[in-house]
Order: structure tokens, then C-alpha cells, then sequence
């Protein structure tokens, strides 16, 4: 299976590294996360490697998957965290990570938020409006603290990617104008409170090609020339997140292909002095994970075949949200049976809870599905809705397997809730 190496056939049954899923659902139950500790390092190895040696940070994405084994496995490797919540801040910490290697990201920053950060010592705030960079310089300057600040500018390059994940347009609500950035900059140089540490970007999400990154690169390098005129001297190159994975057939480009690329413009400029800091977060997850689910019955009407299983929309919501595409397999394949086409729809009361159209596969009632590639934006986006308890998460190492999260209790899930008198 090319989409994810890690979960291949033995035996004519899926395994995620060298255990079954079988075993797994009848030990756990489904809907089940299950996930490759091994995946994760291969991910961690490809941007090790593509960096050759030089200053590259990588702050993991944290919002593509927070379970704290997943961010303690990834602290253990030497990354930092891209958050976007004062909560994700509070998760980095409890999984162990460094707040120094944190970049503070988002259009809402709170207050409250503002303060832990600056009071956890993180290593820069991405600021996305001149309003955000006022109320930092003013929270800083009451905590007689200085806060380290970089811009998240807005460079209107279209990355060719689904619109709710795109986020570099000049109609998109992140970032700063880069024809602004000058003028922002120079307040930031006025406001004692505020150390100016470098300039960020952020383009979207699922970015197959390397073109968009260039095209947002040489207007970030045209900023940092402008800048230096103006007697801003920048230390690091936040360049953003967002390379692709395969779901299906696509061909992604690498991060050696990207950074390769980077590196080459940067030394044109005389700029190989610059830190540089990516934000990758599907690209570091999604493939690390699977979605397993059991069919509860199958139903077929006039114009449709549907597997009707025990995952849904509020498990799983990328394919109604984004019409996204995942592979499904089944665990274990019937050699005998016929083929049909299927719709894999969920139980919930709603038209768009399914996660699969038009699937054709041989199946039977109680058969295992695993909807592949679900490692990023998956269990992160789940909710409870139609009082469902969340799924369960496993890593598996190896031969082992490990509850990271065990399944919701029923009674958890209104527990906090209080009747009136």
C-alpha cells in the first residue's frame, strides 16, 4: 500500500506496523484512532534530513493532531510546536516541550492567552494585525516583560489548495498586507515592550507544488530588504507549513525538494545567516493514522448502496467539510463476493455524514473498514455530536500497542451538566 507504508497486509489482514487491526478492534473497540510511532519518526526524519546540516527549526503544526503522545514523541526529537490557542500552549507543557521553541500563531489572541505565553518564555509571537501588535506591546510593557515578535504577513500567493484551507490570499483573514508590513514594522520599532525576531508566512494547507512557497519566498525576501533599509535586522525565516501528503494518487513535492530550493534563494540574497522555521503539520501526521470502523449493516436502495458503519461525521468530518478524499480498505479482504459500489455513511441524523462515496468493494455485514491517511485534522475536528462518545486513540510500536487516549464514558459526556431547579 503506497499511501501508508506503515500500515501494510500480512497475512492477508491490515497491520499498522507488525500488529492487526483484527486484534486491535476486538480489543478496543470501534471507531478506533490507531497510529505508527514509527510513521512519526520517518515524518521527523524527512525535514532532519532536508535541512543539510543547517538552522532549521521545525514547530510542529500541533493543530493537524494534540494528543500529548504524539507531541511528547515528537518533543523527544527536537521540534518546537506552531500553536494557535492558549490550550495548545498548555498541552505543549504538559507533554513536555519547549516553550522557547514556541511560535504563537492566530488572528484572536486573548489576553489571557498573551500573558501565559509571555509568562511560559516562547520564542516569538506570529502577530496578524497592528491591533494584536498594540495589545501585546501593551500587556508586555504591564508585565515589564519584552515580547519577542514576528509578523505573519499576508502575501496574496494563491496556493492552489482547497479554499477553507488557504490562507495566503489578500481575501483571507490571516496575516498582515505585505504592502503594510513596513509600516507595521516601523511601529513595532517605536514600542519598547516589543523585540522584533524575524517575519512569518503562511499560505495553506495540503500544497502539492513548490511554486506557491517560491512566489511567497521572493516577496518575503523583497520585505527583508526593505526592512533592513529601514535598520530592522531580522534573525529567523518563518516560511509556514502546509506541504501535501498523498490521500490517492497525488504526487506531493518532498521537504528536501522544498528546502533545496529555499536554501538556493536565501544564499543568492546573502541571507544563509537567517534561521529558518517551518511549520509542517499534516505533512509530520496524516499518513501516521488510520480510522477503524465496523459495518452495522448494509442497506441498498434505488439509487444507492450504502454501508451504513459504526464511524461518522462527528469522528471523521474532512469529507463533508471538504469533500476530501480518503482510501478505505478493508481489513480483511473477501476473495469471494461481489463487488458493489457503496456510499460509507455514519449513523448520525444528517445527509452529509458520510466518509466515503462511491467505493467498490466486496463486503459484508460486521466486516472491518480502515479509512486511511486519517492522522491529521481527524480526531483533533471530533466532537461529540448526537451525544457520541469520542473514539479511542492507539500508537502502535512495533509489536506493541498503547491506549493514548481511551474512548469516552457515555456519562462523561453530560457529566459537567446541571439541571434546573
Amino acid at each position: 500500500m503506497t499511501v501508508a507504508p506503515h500500515f501494510q497486509f500480512q497475512d492477508q489482514v491490515l497491520h499498522a506496523e507488525q500488529v492487526s487491526l483484527v486484534c486491535l478492534a476486538e480489543t478496543y473497540g470501534t471507531p478506533l484512532f490507531v497510529y505508527s510511532r514509527q510513521a512519526l519518526h520517518d515524518a521527523w526524519e524527512s525535514y532532519r534530513v532536508a535541512a543539510q546540516g543547517r538552522d532549521v527549526l521545525v514547530c510542529y503544526g500541533m493543530k493537524a493532531n494534540s494528543n500529548l503522545a504524539v507531541l511528547n514523541e515528537f518533543a523527544r526529537l527536537g521540534t518546537g510546536f506552531d500553536i494557535v490557542s492558549g490550550g495548545e500552549l498548555a498541552r505543549v507543557i504538559a507533554a513536555g516541550g519547549d516553550p522557547a521553541k514556541v511560535v504563537f500563531s492566530g488572528v484572536g489572541k486573548q489576553t489571557w492567552e498573551i500573558e501565559a505565553a509571555l509568562d511560559a518564555g516562547i520564542k516569538c509571537f506570529n502577530v496578524e494585525s497592528q491591533s494584536e501588535l498594540v495589545r501585546i506591546a501593551d500587556i508586555a510593557a504591564r508585565k515589564k516583560m519584552v515580547a519577542p515578535i514576528s509578523l505573519r504577513v499576508n502575501p496574496d500567493v494563491d496556493a492552489c489548495t482547497h479554499p477553507y484551507i488557504s490562507t495566503g490570499l489578500k481575501d483571507n483573514k490571516f496575516g498582515i498586507a505585505i504592502d503594510e508590513a513596513p509600516e507595521v514594522y516601523a511601529l513595532a520599532q517605536t514600542l519598547p515592550s516589543l523585540h522584533i525576531v524575524g517575519v512569518d508566512c503562511h499560505i495553506g494547507s495540503q500544497i502539492t507544488e513548490i511554486s506557491p512557497y517560491l512566489d511567497a519566498l521572493n516577496k518575503l525576501l523583497s520585505l527583508i530588504q526593505t526592512l533592513s533599509e529601514q535598520g530592522i535586522t531580522l534573525h529567523h525565516l518563518d516560511l509556514g507549513g502546509g506541504l501535501g501528503i498523498r490521500y490517492t494518487d497525488e504526487t506531493p513535492a518532498t521537504p528536501t525538494m522544498l528546502l533545496t530550493e529555499v536554501f538556493k534563494a536565501l544564499d543568492a540574497q546573502g541571507l544563509s545567516h537567517l534561521q529558518l522555521v517551518l511549520e509542517p503539520g499534516r505533512s509530520m501526521v496524516g499518513n501516521a493514522g488510520v480510522l477503524l470502523t465496523r459495518i452495522e449493516y448494509l442497506k441498498r436502495n434505488e439509487a444507492k448502496n450504502f454501508a451504513v458503519v459504526d464511524a461518522a461525521m462527528n469522528d471523521l468530518i474532512r469529507p463533508t467539510l471538504y469533500e476530501a478524499w480518503h482510501d478505505v480498505e478493508a481489513v480483511q479482504p473477501r476473495a469471494e463476493g461481489e463487488a458493489l459500489t457503496y456510499d460509507i455513511v455514519g449513523p448520525i441524523c444528517e445527509s452529509g455524514d458520510w466518509l466515503a462515496k462511491d467505493r467498490t468493494l466486496a463486503l459484508e455485514e460486521g466486516d472491518l473498514l480502515a479509512v486511511m491517511s486519517a492522522g491529521a485534522y481527524a480526531f483533533t475536528m471530533a466532537s461529540q455530536y448526537n451525544t457520541r462518545p469520542r473514539a479511542a486513540e492507539i500508537m502502535v510500536d512495533g509489536t506493541q500497542a498503547h491506549v493514548i487516549r481511551p474512548r469516552e464514558e457515555l456519562t462523561s459526556l453530560f457529566s459537567s451538566e446541571r439541571l434546573l431547579p
